[in-house]
C-alpha cells in the first residue's frame, strides 16, 4: 500500500477529483478512478467521490496499491488472419473480441498474444506491452492492422501514423441515414464526463476529423465507408453517435437494442477494411484489404432483406 498526503494547489481549484488525482500523482483517469471508487482517497478528512470539486488549500490522503506490470500473455488466436508477413511488419486481419495488447481490465486475448504464440518475433520497441504495436482497434472492431516486427519499421510506421500519412478506410453499418449523405464531421474527443471507459465531443478535446460517404442505405440504417484523418480512441463510434446515427450494434453509445437482435449483432458494425503506407523498408506504397467477417455479413444480408 502506498500513500500520500498533499495540500490541493491553486490550479486545481473546481477540478473533479478523479482529474485532480490524475495530474498531481501522475495516474491514469481510469486508475484514479479505481481508487477514489475503493475508498483511498480523501479530502479535508472525508472519503471523496470522483465527481467531488477540489477546493484550493484543501488537503488530500490518497492511499493505493501499485498496480502490476502489463505482461504479454501468448494465447493463441486461430481467427487471426496473416494478410501479409515479411522482415518488417506482419500485418492481420483482427477478428472481434480482441484487443490490439494488454491493457487494465483486458484479461482477454490480443493481437501482440496471438502473433507471439504463433512464432511471430515482432519489434521490442515502446511499452513492453505495447510492443510492435503503431496503431490499435477497438477489441470490438474487427480488420486491418498492422504490427512492426524491426525496430527500424516501429520507427518508421509510428511515424507515418502520427504524421497522417496512412490510410485508413473502415466501413460501418449506422441507424438511419446520415444527412448529407457524404460529408465531413469535425469535432474534438475527449474522455467522457460521466463515464471513466466512454469518449465524447467535448470543447476542450483533441481535434478529430472523420470523412464518410453513404455507399447504401436500407430501410432501417446505412451501409457508409469512412475515411479517418485522425486517429481517437472511439472515434467513429462518438462521431456517429453525435450525429444521432450510432453503429449498429454499438450498445455502448446508444444503438437500438432490437435493432441489433434482429440483425444477430453482439458488437458494432464496424469493419477496417483497408490500410495502406509507405512500406518502412523499401518506401513502396502497399495497400491490404480484406472481406466482411460472417458476423458482419449476416447482419448486411438481413437488412438487404428487408
Amino acid at each position: 500500500m502506498e500513500t500520500r498526503s498533499l495540500s490541493v494547489p491553486d490550479g486545481l481549484e473546481g477540478v473533479r477529483v478523479d482529474v485532480g488525482i490524475a495530474k498531481l500523482l501522475g495516474f491514469s483517469r481510469s486508475f484514479a478512478a479505481e481508487v477514489i471508487e475503493a475508498g483511498g482517497v480523501s479530502l479535508d478528512g472525508a472519503v471523496a467521490a470522483k465527481s467531488d470539486r477540489l477546493s484550493s488549500g484543501g488537503w488530500l490522503e490518497v492511499s493505493w496499491h501499485p498496480r502490476q506490470a502489463l505482461t504479454i500473455v501468448p494465447i493463441p488466436v486461430p481467427d487471426l488472419a496473416i494478410v501479409h508477413d515479411d522482415d518488417d511488419i506482419v500485418v492481420v486481419n483482427k477478428p472481434a473480441g480482441v484487443a490490439a495488447h494488454p491493457s487494465v481490465g483486458w484479461d482477454g486475448p490480443t493481437v501482440v498474444g496471438a502473433l507471439q504464440a504463433a512464432g511471430y518475433r515482432i519489434s521490442t520497441s515502446g511499452a513492453a506491452e505495447r510492443a510492435g504495436v503503431v496503431h490499435r482497434l477497438d477489441a470490438g472492431t474487427s480488420g486491418l492492422m498492422v504490427v512492426a516486427k524491426s525496430e527500424h519499421a516501429y520507427t518508421a510506421l509510428k511515424r507515418a501514423f502520427h504524421d497522417r500519412e496512412v490510410e485508413k478506410i473502415y466501413h460501418a453499418v449506422v441507424q438511419g441515414h446520415p444527412d448529407p449523405l457524404a460529408g465531413t464531421i469535425d469535432a474534438p474527443l475527449g474522455r467522457h464526463p460521466k463515464s471513466d471507459w466512454k469518449f465524447a465531443v467535448i470543447a476542450d478535446g483533441k481535434p478529430s476529423v472523420t470523412h464518410y460517404e453513404t455507399m447504401e442505405a436500407f430501410r432501417a440504417a446505412s451501409l457508409l465507408e469512412i475515411h479517418l484523418e485522425t486517429g481517437r480512441t472511439h472515434q467513429i463510434r462518438v462521431h456517429m453517435a453525435a450525429q444521432r446515427h450510432p453503429c449498429v450494434g454499438d450498445s455502448m453509445y446508444g444503438a437500438d437494442p432490437t435493432l441489433s437482435a434482429r440483425l444477430g449483432l453482439e458488437r458494432q458494425w464496424l469493419h477496417a477494411v483497408q490500410l495502406g503506407f509507405r512500406h518502412p523498408a523499401t518506401g513502396d506504397w502497399v495497400a491490404f484489404t480484406t472481406d466482411y467477417p460472417s458476423d458482419l455479413q449476416h447482419a448486411l444480408d438481413v437488412l438487404g432483406e428487408n
